[in-house]
């Protein structure tokens, strides 16, 4: 007998035949460099923990301090009764690391980016945003009601094109971008999106996800490291480098404010926990001064750089710590992951429809050691 459940069934099957089935891995042991992965110790490079600050006792004794004086949850909304101080605390250390006025955490950073994006456009507006956009940037763009239109990816020309054809049409104009690609590794254009958004009277939004904690002399991101100093909107997450969890959203003062009073993503759900906004708090203040952390991750990415160069082996980009190794084919993508399991070392295929074409998606920690990524580039010669 059929139910109203039945496509389900045939949905997965599609999935399936499609080669885009996906399953979790279990992960039983602290985040760092060596993971216990479905009962098996793996080297890790799968990870956003670019610092290794997710299992940094440091972050741990915050969390359980936090938790000792607030209790393992925050009960209600901010707006309710789930504003704590060490929530005040924690914005206003994130607006010391982005140089702006003001910050508002939110409970992700996907929370975050839908929350901002449909306060500050509706309707009558128009977004436009780089193709390769995370997708909380894409679904923000669809849930505030404005014409969204992508532009191709980091191409300056297309975007100007759309701008000259599309802006005069629309109230207001929202640019939304990533710093650092997400699955390709590689950076937006920021100053010249900032110089265009000038021209055309244009808000940005650049999402610093993968950027907060790596880039500048404080950590403070790609905006921070070009030296951007036009009005932004910047959004980033607690969740990567800074090894504990939630999101923020930092620019002026009224725009906070307004956020306060709109951003429904922030307004109708719980507040951040206390145990993730200490751990947070206490990765702001790390990354601030312990430069030598990040001067390790980026040694670590030159050494893959120049490793996978010596093997004739090509990536998308070696601008961050993210590096794609271009397959392509989605077989030999899924066949190098195994080889590359059955080794020992975690660093799976990323395949469509994430992406639009295969590759191997490599993060690197700063807690990697030489060694590791010698056995990393040593069991990819087997396959170059």
């Amino acid at each position: 007998m059929s139910t109203p459940y039945d496509w389900i069934d045939r949905s997965l099957d599609s999935i399936h035949k499609a080669n885009w089935y996906r399953s979790t891995q279990t992960v039983s042991s602290k985040a760092g460099a060596i993971a216990n992965i479905d009962g098996r110790e793996m080297l890790m490079f799968a990870s956003n923990n670019y610092l290794g600050l997710a299992g940094d006792r440091r972050l741990i004794d915050a969390a359980i301090a936090a938790t000792e004086r607030y209790g393992t949850g925050s009960t209600g909304s901010r707006l309710v009764t789930g504003h704590l101080a060490l929530h005040e605390e924690l914005e206003t250390a994130i607006a010391d690391l982005k140089n702006t006025e003001a910050a508002l955490v939110f409970s992700s950073g996907y929370l975050a980016n839908l929350g901002t994006i449909s306060a500050i456009a509706g309707q009558r507006d128009l977004i436009l945003g780089d193709e390769y956009n995370h997708s909380c940037l894409k679904k923000g763009a669809l849930m505030s009601g404005a014409t969204a239109i992508d532009y191709r990816h980091v191409d300056l020309d297309d975007l100007a094109t759309k701008l000259k054809q599309h802006r005069g049409n629309y109230r207001r104009c929202l640019i939304t971008t990533d710093s650092v690609f997400s699955m390709d590794g590689d950076l937006a254009p920021l100053q010249a999106i900032m110089d265009l958004a000038a021209t055309y009277e244009c808000m940005v939004l650049v999402d610093e996800a993968h950027g907060t904690g790596i880039f500048g002399d404080r950590g403070g991101g790609l905006t921070n490291a070009l030296g951007i100093q036009q009005d932004l909107i910047q959004v980033g997450t607690l969740s990567k480098a800074l090894g504990s969890l939630g999101g923020y959203v930092a620019g002026s003062a009224k725009l906070i404010d307004y956020l306060r009073n709109r951003a429904a993503t922030w307004i109708y759900t719980t507040g951040l926990s206390p145990a993730d906004t200490g751990a947070a708090m206490t990765a702001v203040t790390i990354v601030k001064s312990d430069h030598e952390r990040r001067q390790q991750l980026w040694q670590n990415v030159a050494m893959v750089k120049q490793g996978l160069q010596n093997l004739g082996m090509s990536a998308i980009a070696f601008d961050s710590p993210i590096i794609a190794i271009a397959v392509g084919d989605i077989p030999e993508t899924m066949h190098i992951a195994k080889h590359l399991r059955d080794h020992g070392i975690f660093a799976p295929a990323i395949r469509p429809p994430t992406v639009p074409t295969a590759r191997i998606r490599i993060t690197l920690m700063a807690t990697h050691t030489k060694e590791q990524i010698q056995a990393l580039l040593a069991c990819l010669a087997q396959k170059a």
